[in-house]
């Protein structure tokens, strides 16, 4: 249950690992911006 333990989130961290205990986030904002287009 510590750095060395790659089940749990804090081990996830240390090994930059992602998984059930450590999800990847989500950025919906980064992934695709609505642009307006004007129409005149």
């Amino acid at each position: 249950m510590g750095k060395g333990d790659k089940k749990s989130k804090k081990g996830k961290i240390a090994k930059g690992s992602f998984g059930n205990s450590r999800p990847r986030q989500s950025n919906k904002k980064t992934t695709e911006a609505p642009k307006k287009e004007a129409t005149a």
